[in-house]
């Protein structure tokens, strides 16, 4: 028995020199379908089980807007955790750290809204898609509405395109299809069964913009309403119609 328990330590020991996890961590991501409140920034605080977590928001999708960042600042006020931004419109000269330094020093991340498809291109140019990966692989908390819940899956609707709303690619930490601002869009709503039914997006999630949903290890955990009024679905293609299930929800404060 004691050979078995040495052996355990040494596996942990070793893999810390070489900056591995030999242990499993839970992977936990929260997405909701609308504008950060302060309930989701409560919530998000709880999920890290710290008592004061760091917790980074990124206005990338807003273009580093300060109004965004200043409301981001205006929610946090009086909840106990340790508000951070984190910016992409920087010069060398003006930065301690590189995005992925930043991103591993965090126990939560949350993704503000705005334009998905030039936050993604803008992720991809600085290698931050990559950061986050390796943040939500070892267990720092995503989380996101609008462009920052869309952004975690196979794909969705947008209207980061002129004209009209459109489809985008996502990053695939989530293996399905996700629509934002279910219930409040119709237009969105439609385009999103249209193109489960036509296979260009996966069987996926939809959320109200006052409702989430905690996923766990890629699988859905629990769901989250502000109120009773909002709700997260499962949708998908079965027999030829698409099927929309509410998934029951937890009100939260």
């Amino acid at each position: 028995m004691m050979k078995i328990f040495l052996l355990f330590l040494s596996t942990i020991f070793v893999g810390t020199i070489h900056g591995q996890n030999n242990y499993k961590v839970d992977k936990k991501l929260f997405i909701y379908g609308g504008q950060l409140t302060k309930e989701f920034i409560k919530y998000t605080a709880e999920l890290t089980g710290k008592e004061e977590p760091k917790i980074c928001f990124l206005p990338t999708a807003s273009a580093d807007d300060v109004g965004s960042i200043n409301y981001w600042y205006e929610l946090s006020a009086g909840l106990n955790i340790n508000p951070k931004v984190m910016k992409v419109w920087v010069s060398s000269n003006s930065s301690k750290e590189s995005f992925e330094e930043i991103l591993m020093g965090m126990d939560a991340v949350i993704v503000g809204g705005g334009n998905t498809l030039n936050m993604l291109a803008i992720w991809n140019a600085q290698k931050i898609d990559l950061a986050l990966k390796k943040a939500y692989d070892n267990g720092i908390i995503l989380v996101g509405g609008s462009a920052g819940s869309l952004c975690w899956f196979e794909g969705g609707t947008t209207d980061s395109r002129p004209k009209e709303l459109t489809i985008v690619k996502g990053l695939s930490f989530l293996n399905y299809s996700h629509c934002p601002h279910y219930n409040s869009d119709k237009s969105r709503k439609i385009l999103y069964h249209e193109n489960i039914m036509n296979g260009k997006l996966s069987n996926g999630y939809a959320c109200d913009g006052k409702s989430g949903i905690l996923f766990v290890n890629g699988q859905v955990h629990k769901s989250v309403s502000i109120n009773k009024g909002s709700s997260s679905y499962y949708v998908y293609k079965k027999d030829g119609k698409i099927i929309e299930e509410k998934i029951e929800a937890e009100i939260i404060k």
